[in-house]
Parts: C-alpha cells; structure tokens; sequence
C-alpha cells in the first residue's frame, strides 16, 4: 500500500482570511480552490499545490505552529526571499541541510514556513 500526501493544513485565527490570501495567493502566489459548499461556512481556504494542497483552517483557541512546518520546495528561491521581505517577513536561512539551500519565514500568524530550493538532491 503507498501513500500520497493530499493535504497540509495549518490553522488560522478567525476573520483572517483575507489576509491569508494576501500572503498566500499574493506573496506566495497560489491558487484559491474553491471549498465545497459544506465546508465553506467554517471558514479558512483551500490553496493548489504541485500534486497537493495546503487547508488553512480557522481554529477559535488559535496558536501558531512554531515548530511543526510544512516545507514547500521552490524553482526560485531567491525571487521569493526578495518577495517575502517586500511583504515584510523575515527569512531565517537554515545551513544544516547538507546540498539544499533553504530558509524559514512565517506566515502573518507566527506559523513556521520552510521553503527549499528545487535544485538540490
């Protein structure tokens, strides 16, 4: 039996999707999924991965993940350092992961974001 990931979801404080989308689909540039009908009275949103997708959900009792992360591999890395300071976060480069050049940022909310350059092994 083989696993394929589908989704990441990370939470969100409640009334922020606005500016997650900010960040996410205008920063980060993906793309809005529509949520089914069912679901989209919680709240959050749903955004397109290359072969999955990242939930970010409302949770009312809201912290941010500071140590559990996804990691996203990027084709750019340097051309979404320069737009993630243009949007005001921080990279934190990370050198302990030997033959792949990545960093950590935060997302407006203090959740843990590592992204990896796309052309390491």
């Amino acid at each position: 039996m083989g696993y394929r990931l589908h989704h990441v979801q990370l939470a969100i404080p409640p009334g922020s999707e606005a500016r997650a989308r900010e960040f996410y689909v205008g920063v980060l540039g993906l793309e809005e999924l529509p949520k089914p009908p069912t679901l989209a009275a919680r709240g959050g949103l749903w955004l397109k991965l290359l072969g999955a997708e990242l939930h970010l959900g409302v949770e009312q009792e809201f912290r941010p993940a500071r140590k559990a992360h996804p990691a996203f591999e990027v084709g750019d890395l340097d051309g979404l350092r320069t737009r993630l300071e243009r949007a005001g976060a921080r990279p934190q480069d990370d050198a302990l992961l030997p033959g792949r050049r990545r960093f950590y940022a935060d997302d407006p909310f203090g959740n843990r974001l590592e992204f990896v350059g796309g052309d390491g092994p």
